[in-house]
């Protein structure tokens, strides 16, 4: 695998374009300079916590004693959870109270940008190919530098997007988030059965 054919995997693993619906909703709350602030810190956690995955995650899987399917069916439930609070809102907001008013690293960092998807891909380039760990860091780091990109001009579509659009968007990618959600949980279970 090439360093450009892994950053585009993990750029497909990241979701951006996904994940935009759920950003804005989330951020929707916070003022516009805040917003920009909070994005770069929930950004920067999750390319951490990639980069601390794809260093050493199976090692750390292990010391816990953790299955790489106990994962994706904790980020199955997760996701789920903030799928059906975007299909039916609570009136204190999609995350409820939140510390200072705004998320911090769950859902924004882990599990959307850093979800088990994406710390299985760069595990399993890491311990696959430990020789080139050099690589899967730079492929991780254009990866994130492009979804970066993207996120952060999403913020734009509160100009250009009425209210009405935005709550119908968020309303339709809370129901795919379910349907990954269910996906994600029933695939780690299926590994799970099959590991035994």
């Amino acid at each position: 695998m090439t360093i450009a054919s892994a950053a585009l995997l993990l750029f497909l693993i990241l979701d951006p374009l996904g994940n935009i619906p759920v950003f804005l909703s989330l951020l929707k709350p916070l003022p516009v300079a805040r917003r920009r602030i909070v994005l770069a810190r929930e950004l920067l956690i999750a390319l951490v916590v990639l980069m601390v995955f794809l260093h050493g995650g199976k090692y750390m899987l292990e010391l816990m004693h953790l299955r790489q399917e106990s994962v994706s069916i904790a980020g199955g439930i997760v996701l789920f959870l903030i799928g059906i609070r975007m299909i039916f809102p609570p009136p204190e907001g999609l995350m409820g109270e939140l510390p200072g008013g705004e998320p911090f690293i769950v859902p924004m960092a882990i599990p959307l940008v850093a979800g088990p998807s994406g710390m299985a891909a760069v595990m399993l380039m890491g311990s696959n190919d430990p020789g080139r760990l050099a690589d899967w860091s730079l492929a991780l780091l254009i990866a994130w530098v492009a979804t970066a990109a993207i996120l952060f001009s999403a913020t734009y579509l509160y100009k250009w997007l009425g209210s009405r659009v935005l709550i119908a968007v968020e309303r339709l990618m809370g129901m795919l988030l379910v349907a990954i959600s269910v996906q994600m949980f029933l695939d780690g279970i299926g590994v799970y059965i099959r590991a035994g």
